[in-house]
Order: C-alpha cells, then sequence, then structure tokens
C-alpha cells in the first residue's frame, strides 16, 4: 500500500497522449511519484512496453475491480431508457469501459489523483492530497455552471422525488476527467445499494446521457453524500482557473501553462473535444488545427527529441482521403455491430 499515487485510463490507442502525460507528471508534479495506467482494454503491447521503460509506473492488476465496474455499467445502462431502442443498444459506440476509472477506489494509493489520458500535468498535487483530510472527491471543472437542459443530471426530475432541489445538486455536478479521491469509498456493497436505486426505483432515468462515465459518476457521488470540494467554486479566487485546451486562454511560461487572467497556476490541461487520431496524425507531422500542440509536442517527444517532428506540413489529399474512409468504416462498423 502506498500513500499516494496517479491514476490513468489508457490502452495501444492513446500511446502518443500516454505518453505525454507521463513526461508532464514527471516534469510538473514530481519524478517520483507512482503512476498506475487502469487498462482500457486489453490492447496494451506498448503500454507494457512503455512501463517497462520507467520505475515508477505500472499497471493496474486487480482484474475482480475491473469486472465489478464493467458489471456495474452494463447492468445500470441497461435499465436506461434509451436502451430501449434497439438499434442503439447494438450500437458499439455506446458500449466503452470509462467507468473503469472508478476502479482507482480499489487501488493500492490511501489517496490519489486521476487524469484523463488526453491531459497534461501542470503542477503539483500537494494541495489535492491535504485536502482530502476535509472531502471524499476534489474536482477542477465547471461542469455545474452548465445549463439545467445539458446539466449531467437531470435536476427537474431530481426535484420531483423531493429528495433534493437545485440548490442542492448543481454545486455537486462534476466531470470525471480530472479528480482526486481515496482508498475504500464505493465499496461492492454501497454499489450494489445504488444499483437497486438505479434499477428497481428507476432513478437511471436522473442520468441524462446514456453510456456517459462522467454523468453516471454524478450520479454516484449525489447519492452516497460525499463531501465535494470544486477548485472552481472555491472562495479563493487564486484557485479558480480554466482547464480545457479548446476553450480555455492560457500563458506558456517555460512549457508550463498558466491561466490567462491573473497568471494563476493550473493543474492540468485537457484536451477534450480532440479526437486520438487528431494526437497521431500529429506526432507524424501533420500540421492540424490543435490548440496548445506545441506543448503536447514537447512534452510527447520530450525522451525522444530526435523522433519530434522537425516541422509540420499540411495534411495531403492522400491523407485527407484515408482518414475520411476510416471515418466512414468507422461508422459502417458501428451501425452493423
Amino acid at each position: 500500500m502506498q500513500k499516494f499515487g496517479i491514476y490513468t485510463l489508457a490502452n495501444d490507442v492513446v500511446y502518443d497522449q500516454l505518453v505525454a502525460l507521463l513526461n508532464s507528471i514527471e516534469v510538473n508534479v514530481s519524478p517520483d511519484i507512482p503512476v498506475c495506467i487502469i487498462p482500457y482494454n486489453n490492447r496494451l503491447d506498448l503500454v507494457k512496453q512503455e512501463i517497462n521503460c520507467r520505475n515508477n509506473v505500472t499497471l493496474f492488476d486487480n482484474i475482480e475491480s475491473i469486472q465489478r465496474w464493467d458489471a456495474f455499467a452494463e447492468e445500470v445502462w441497461a435499465a436506461h431508457p434509451l436502451a430501449k431502442n434497439s438499434k442503439l443498444s447494438r450500437n458499439t459506440l455506446y458500449k466503452s469501459p470509462l467507468l473503469r476509472k472508478l476502479a482507482a477506489l480499489d487501488g493500492d494509493f490511501e489517496k490519489f489523483v486521476f487524469y484523463d489520458a488526453d491531459s497534461l500535468a501542470m503542477k503539483p498535487l500537494e494541495n489535492l492530497f491535504s485536502r482530502l483530510d476535509e472531502y471524499d472527491f476534489i474536482f477542477d471543472d465547471w461542469e455545474h455552471g452548465k445549463s439545467s437542459d445539458v446539466a449531467a443530471l437531470n435536476i427537474p426530475l431530481i426535484e420531483q422525488s423531493g429528495l433534493y432541489t437545485e440548490e442542492d445538486v448543481r454545486p455537486k455536478l462534476h466531470c470525471s476527467s480530472f479528480f482526486a479521491s481515496k482508498q475504500g469509498l464505493l465499496p461492492p456493497t454501497e454499489i450494489e445499494r445504488l444499483k437497486k436505486l438505479l434499477i428497481e426505483k428507476n432513478q437511471i432515468e436522473w442520468v441524462t446521457r446514456w453510456w456517459d462515465d462522467a454523468f453516471l459518476f454524478n450520479y454516484l457521488t449525489l447519492r452516497t453524500e460525499c463531501r465535494l470540494f470544486n477548485f472552481t467554486l472555491s472562495p479563493n479566487g487564486e484557485e479558480r482557473t480554466g482547464n480545457c485546451a479548446n476553450a480555455d486562454p492560457f500563458v506558456n511560461i517555460d512549457n508550463v501553462l498558466y491561466n490567462q487572467q491573473g497568471l494563476k497556476p493550473i493543474y492540468r490541461l485537457h484536451y477534450m473535444n480532440y479526437s486520438t487520431n487528431d494526437f497521431v496524425r500529429l506526432c507524424k507531422g501533420e500540421d492540424l488545427n490543435i490548440r496548445y500542440r506545441d506543448e503536447f509536442l514537447y512534452y510527447r517527444f520530450l525522451k525522444e527529441p530526435e523522433k519530434k517532428p522537425l516541422q509540420l506540413k499540411k495534411p495531403g489529399l492522400a491523407s485527407k482521403a484515408n482518414y475520411y474512409i476510416k471515418k466512414v468504416m468507422n461508422k459502417v462498423r458501428l451501425a452493423v455491430s
């Protein structure tokens, strides 16, 4: 058992992003902090090669925990109203194992921080670890500010239950791309209780999007009445920052990003809404419209500078056609699955 650590969820498909994340953790968090990779699936050849090159990185091996979270997701999502749509229910797009990230709660770190693999770490974590003495989960996102029609939970429906008001629910809304927590929360007995509420009491209808791990995560933290803290709701303005590469403005100082307003340090940069294939192509030297791409390339090739593209080139017709064909074939595969 280890006191502090970091988790991420990855496989070979996100290899370039995983390497960039690991390098950013080593530089900006600590070269010694242990990192554990939860397998997204069994495509792990490149991941295992990378682990063998790093002294402090391991592969999560609690298969029982992974299977338990997978089974929970399957059973719960099967009860969702959208599961009745036969076309969608056959669509593998809605069968992702993203909820596996919560297996971190069953891992060896007493306190931990989880990063999505499409992130770069930007500063140390002592503040998060110390706050876990007071809170169960710590977040750093702006989900609570979204309008009710796109919120993670169906607030009007929840209010009809008489259990919570919007004032109760809204400040507890959060994402799942970055969070701090501690070992032992949401044990199997608690998950069984929540599953009964979701299925037998039909509270799965509170979760507004099907097969979305973040939305289901919101239900779990709400119904267990965990103690939550979100830095974006902190009374200390220095702790309220942006984090999204495609939305927020940052300033680069020695390859570390700071919130543009006030030059406040940020915990991580999240490349949400960019596809994995975009980063594969970028690493091959294609000039793609990815914000903070120079920062990504810096960390991706930090230990392999000889492999870093010397110059980015606009994608040619062959590359564009190949990318388009892959997208079409993927849609066809999903439609017939």
